[in-house]
């Protein structure tokens, strides 16, 4: 089992850059593929970007190739997701999520789930 703590969050303008951090209990953090996903009011929790154990493998929804970078740090138990050049249409509670099999873009695939933290870009 694993705990997952997301932080970062905030309010920020149009154009802005976040970095939201995924700090996981334990010293496993390495067995698991990662992803972050977000959920904006009245919309369907969606994939954000995902990447694999050794972080070989990224993996990015179109929405936000090219402005949002995953990556891990497996020695810390944490993984990141930096945001620039942020639009109001990114706004959401953004979840990071940890998984042992499945696919990297379906919410299903994934076993452990952060709170969440809120991100909000201002126009």
């Amino acid at each position: 089992q694993v705990q997952l703590v997301e932080s970062g969050g905030g309010l920020v303008q149009a154009g802005g850059s976040l970095r939201l951090s995924c700090a996981a209990s334990g010293r496993t953090f390495s067995i698991y593929a990662m992803g972050w996903f977000r959920q904006a009011p009245g919309k369907e929790r969606e994939f954000v970007a995902g990447i694999s154990r050794s972080a070989s493998s990224t993996y990015y929804a179109d929405d936000v190739k090219g402005r949002f970078t995953i990556s891990r740090d497996n020695a810390e138990n944490t993984g990141y997701l930096q945001m620039n050049s942020l639009k109001p249409a990114d706004t959401a509670v953004y979840y990071c999520a940890a998984r042992s099999s499945g696919v990297a873009y379906s919410p299903s695939s994934y076993k452990y789930w952060g709170q969440g933290t809120q991100v909000t870009v201002s126009s």
